[in-house]
């Protein structure tokens, strides 16, 4: 199963860093965004990326194709022109799929634009080349194949700016800074049936989170899944800032670290008979606790194996 970043939005609201690289290659403790979000990816088995290139995506070909000797030690034989690498740290075992999808170049556009791409897999992930979270990715699979949608969306909680305050009688009764909202948004993080290209239009002003989105609300087709544990976005230079102090104290998205991978990736796959269960409305009522934990462990398969994460925010 793939997942598609976007990456090709010129992120004018972080112009002292992206003047001169693209939003995903801003550092987060010493690696891109994109590092990150491809090892939240890839340590929980989804591990075959396409990259939607657009703003200087030449420079994030450039960071990958030399990954290998930015991070380790090697020794360079001029004479058999080969390189020896000497270490691994923490290197991406992954496989990926550049793109060129535009320049002035809309969301919803980019993913048109790379559907070939795909191949015969019946789903994929989607997520933005500026967001982090510890999101479980079985979990939202799970939900993505109970629900049968063309989308599914993950909504989050975003945090308040400024520290909301309760008044009474001129007097401050309550203070509660920068608290979770209780409104939802669009927190990334998708998972798409191909059924999605024919909301999509490879035409530049195809905007993902406009039209497409909702006529999939209109069409009862677009699954919001809940997420209410760590995520945030990078969009303007605080952004950076704060998820730089965060990893500082212990990233919460670097679910990787001290973990097995979540999803392993075995040999066998769904069978027709548990698709069928998957995609029921009354899964709850059909599934026994024992075929659950079947289902996850299938999921894990599937994931695995069986099937190979603002308009222009990236």
């Amino acid at each position: 199963m793939k997942a598609v970043i976007l990456c090709g939005g010129k992120g004018t609201r972080l112009a002292g860093e992206t003047e001169f690289k693209p939003k995903p290659l801003v550092e987060i403790g010493g690696r891109p965004i994109l590092w990150h979000i491809m090892k939240i990816y890839s340590s929980q088995g989804i591990k075959d990326f396409i990259l939607c290139l657009g703003y200087k995506g030449h420079m994030i070909k450039d960071y990958f194709l030399k990954l290998e000797e930015r991070n380790n030690d090697f020794v360079l034989d001029l004479r058999k022109n080969k390189i020896y690498h000497l270490t691994d740290n923490e290197g991406l075992d992954v496989r990926i799929t550049f793109v060129d999808t535009g320049q002035e170049v809309m969301t919803g556009a980019r993913i048109a634009r790379i559907q070939k791409y795909i191949g015969n897999d019946e789903d994929f992930f989607m997520t933005y080349g500026d967001g982090v979270s510890d999101i479980d990715l079985r979990k939202l699979y799970s939900f993505h194949k109970r629900k049968g949608k063309v989308a599914t969306l993950t909504a989050v909680h975003p945090v308040y700016k400024y520290g909301l305050v309760e008044i009474e009688d001129d007097l401050i009764k309550k203070f509660d800074e920068k608290p979770n909202m209780k409104d939802l948004i669009n927190g990334g993080f998708m998972v798409f049936n191909q059924r999605i290209f024919s909301y999509l239009s490879t035409e530049p002003n195809c905007i993902l989170e406009q039209e497409p989105m909702k006529k999939l609300a209109e069409d009862n087709e677009l699954g919001g899944y809940v997420h209410t544990s760590f995520w945030k976005s990078m969009d303007t230079q605080k952004d950076v800032d704060e998820l730089n102090e965060i990893h500082e104290q212990g990233a919460p998205w670097e679910v990787w670290k001290g973990k097995e991978s979540l999803i392993d990736g075995g040999d066998s796959a769904f069978s027709e008979e548990q698709l069928s269960v998957c995609h029921s409305d009354n899964v709850g009522n059909l599934i026994s606790q024992e075929m659950e934990k079947n289902l996850n462990s299938n999921l894990d398969s599937t994931l695995g194996d069986n099937l190979n994460r603002g308009s222009q925010n990236e």
